[in-house]
This record gives structure tokens, sequence and C-alpha cells, in this order.
């Protein structure tokens, strides 16, 4: 056997190996990426919700309820 036939072994040997972590890495980062999207997608509701209680939060603590608020607090300490 030729060193030249030796050395082609030795590199089809390392190629195949390195296609194999290549496919089983490229499946693994696949699916890293669509746990990414579910995670995103869960905060991006979360968010919302968040920015909906905010916003109805808000709306009622116009300063006309808060002016009855204190008034009604006012009106408790006084007696």
């Amino acid at each position: 056997m030729d060193w030249a036939q030796v050395l082609v072994i030795i590199l089809s040997v390392f190629l195949a190996l390195f296609l194999i972590l290549a496919i089983a890495l490229t499946a693994m980062l696949i699916k890293v990426t669509r746990q990414i999207k579910s995670v995103t997608t869960s905060a991006e509701r979360a968010a919302q919700k968040a920015e909906t209680i905010a916003a109805n939060v808000s709306a009622a603590t116009t300063p006309a309820v808060l002016g009855r608020v204190v008034a009604a607090f006012v009106k408790n300490l006084k007696k």
C-alpha cells in the first residue's frame, strides 16, 4: 500500500466524521432556533398583556378619579 493511499484513507475518514458532525450540529441548531422562536413569542404575548394592563390602569387613574379618592380619604380623616 502506497503512502498516498494511506493519506487518502485517513482524509476520507476525517471527512466522513466532519460530515456527520456537521449534520448533527445543523439538526441541533434547528431545534434551538425553534425553541428561541417559542420563547420570543411567549415574551411578546406577556409584553402585550402588560401593556394592556398598564393602559387599563392609566385609564382608571385619571385625575378626576384620583381627586375623588383623595377627597374621600380626607373626609374619612376629618371624621
